[in-house]
């Protein structure tokens, strides 16, 4: 018990000035069973130990950071490390990487029954479905942690306090919301950084970011895709290959038929990894109104356009960098995305509402239908329908 606390401590010590995530105050911290979802690279890890840092006093000893990767527990059980830690007067647990632990799920439910005083906050991977597993689901609590949003990476770039915005006051009061903003910090001249490493918060380290974005896909396939879905590792060459067809056609409709020939397998199971890859953060899944899974989408998108060039090096379509950056950004918590009975044309479902969006070439048009909002990138300020790109990663 005394290296956790160790460790838990230098973790927490040498944290560093990173970046406080919006997410850190929408959670409610009363919950006694708490999981933090998000896909490989995004900040998990740290999203904990800021959580330690802001809300826990390290002299007291009553809230503790552990991995599950540490081999101790391979022998020892984490009911009965968070039993000891509890009757030492732990309060908190903060469990890293929970699924390399055996019926974490069970183990973690003994925790919450036994222990009604004991907070437990885990993270997970955004493949593992919480709502299945028959032990957790009624008590969980779970919260997504996404990448950095333009607006996140802008307030890093240009140490700015800016605040997220409802896609409601977007529409309705774009004009004034940009104008204000563009008097504090200058969008365009940071937007294609973003577009090309702004995403995964190990932009800023100092290490080469497309091989450590590279590395990361890897180790998104291999872990969170076969390791968690229980696939045989001989599947991983052709996983590998799926991904890449599909991320060289992007945005694309997905042939399933030449993918299955392409990739050696089944049309069942180019459907099924489809599902999976989009679970892992890779992809995005563009349906008609009316279908979901398992139907065959009608586009695929890379999941962020930070992905696009570190799967397609050289010069990336602007285009599919828009519309791939579009859907990023608006696929958040409460909105759905589906494609539009026209070419070219999204439909946004926020709420109990409805809009279509059209996301154009680099310069503003004229937009005449008032059913339809349309996008521009090189664009500071809007008007009418037509809403700078740049404004839709405000939203969280």
């Amino acid at each position: 018990m005394e290296s956790f606390f160790r460790t838990h401590k230098y973790l927490v010590e040498h944290l560093g000035n990173t970046v406080e995530r919006r997410l850190m105050d929408e959670i409610d911290w009363n919950h006694r069973l708490i999981a933090i979802k998000g896909t490989r690279g995004v900040g998990k890890t740290t999203f904990l130990l800021q959580y330690a840092k802001k809300y826990c006093d390290l002299d007291k000893r009553d809230c503790l950071y552990i991995n599950m990767n540490n081999f101790s527990f391979t022998c020892r059980g984490l009911y009965e490390f968070a039993e000891e830690f509890f009757f030492k007067g732990g309060k908190t647990l903060l469990i890293d990487q929970v699924f390399k632990y055996p019926n974490w799920a069970a183990e973690l439910r003994s925790c919450h029954d036994k222990f009604p005083e004991l907070k437990i906050i885990f993270t997970c991977s955004t493949v593992m479905k919480l709502d299945e597993e028959p032990e957790l689901s009624p008590i969980v609590k779970h919260y997504n942690l996404r990448g950095f949003s333009f607006r996140e990476f802008l307030n890093i770039i240009t140490n700015s306090n800016l605040k997220p915005i409802s896609l409601e006051d977007i529409i309705s009061n774009h004009k004034e919301i940009a104008t204000e903003i563009c008097t504090k910090v200058k969008p365009l001249a940071y937007f294609r950084d973003y577009i090309h490493h702004g995403y995964y918060p190990f932009f800023l380290e100092k290490r080469n970011f497309s091989e450590n974005l590279l590395k990361t896909i890897n180790m998104m396939l291999e872990i969170d895709v076969l390791s968690i879905k229980q696939i045989e590792q001989s599947y991983l060459p052709k996983l590998r290959k799926l991904v890449y067809l599909l991320s060289i056609a992007a945005p694309g409709k997905p042939n399933i038929s030449q993918l299955s020939v392409d990739c050696e397998i089944s049309r069942a199971t180019v459907t099924n990894y489809l599902e999976y890859l989009k679970s892992a953060r890779l992809i995005n899944l563009l349906y008609r109104e009316g279908e979901e899974f398992p139907k065959k989408p009608d586009l695929v998108y890379m999941h962020n356009t930070n992905l696009i060039f570190a799967m397609k090096p050289g010069v990336a379509d602007d285009h599919a960098l828009r519309e791939t950056f579009f859907y990023n950004q608006l696929h958040h918590n409460n909105s759905r995305l589906k494609k539009g009975h026209k070419a070219g044309i999204f439909i946004v479902e926020d709420e109990d509402k409805k809009f279509q969006f059209k996301v154009d070439d680099s310069k503003p048009k004229s937009n005449k239908k008032a059913d339809i909002f349309t996008t521009a990138e090189m664009m500071e300020i809007g008007e009418g329908n037509t809403i700078p790109l740049w404004l839709f990663g405000f939203l969280y």
